[in-house]
């Protein structure tokens, strides 16, 4: 009988060892869900609208907010409603977030963030960019440097739609323009460009 109650004794004590252990743990910093190599397409009536691919996305719960983090990087591709690629997006890490107490998310991008508008030949490298997706901008108030067939920008903050059509530099400084263009140059989107040229 003694032996009995010291056995049912240390069970007792040793799940409630394992009940303050499990108790102390911050669930909200370790990873509900891990990908890796993830990729994502975004289509219309069968058309890519957007694709978006990262080597490693983690995601955290707590009680306000879903986190989604890339901790190597992310690269989005948004397409034309016609299928052609028009802008591309790099960065050594990313995050997005989504308040439940409140229809409202975040999506940031950190480290290296280069924009790039293929169509129109403009790329912008800054270091912070975020994307509001109800209004459709994609912003930023960090430093920014933007090259363009028009010439070269650089300032502090820029404001533009989300496929970087209409990109700009609030506080510019120190930027240049190019006055005189060779208007009997060819330009080829050498991205979308399908099938050879066709025959005069």
């Amino acid at each position: 009988m003694m032996a009995t109650a010291v056995a049912v004794a240390f069970i007792l004590f040793s799940c409630k060892g394992k009940l303050a252990e499990a108790d102390a743990l911050d669930l909200s910093s370790v990873p509900l869900q891990t990908i890796d190599n993830m990729f994502a397409v975004q289509t219309k009536n069968g058309v890519v609208l957007m694709r978006m691919e990262a080597d490693l996305m983690e995601r955290y719960e707590n009680d306000t907010v879903s986190r989604e983090t890339f901790p190597k990087g992310m690269a989005v591709y948004s397409y034309t409603d016609e299928g052609l690629l028009e802008t591309t997006i790099f960065s050594d890490d990313a995050m997005h977030e989504t308040y439940k107490d409140k229809d409202d998310e975040t999506w940031a991008a950190f480290g290296n963030v280069v924009i790039q508008n293929v169509i129109k030949r403009e790329v912008m490298e800054t270091d912070t960019l975020y994307w509001d997706r109800a209004t459709g901008e994609i912003f930023t108030d960090c430093y920014i440097r933007m090259y363009s067939p028009d010439g070269f920008m650089q300032g502090y903050g820029m404001r533009s739609d989300d496929h970087a059509r209409n990109s700009t530099i609030l506080r510019p400084f120190n930027s240049f323009g190019v006055v005189v263009q060779d208007s009997t140059v060819v330009m080829i989107d050498s991205v979308n460009f399908i099938g050879p040229f066709p025959k005069k």
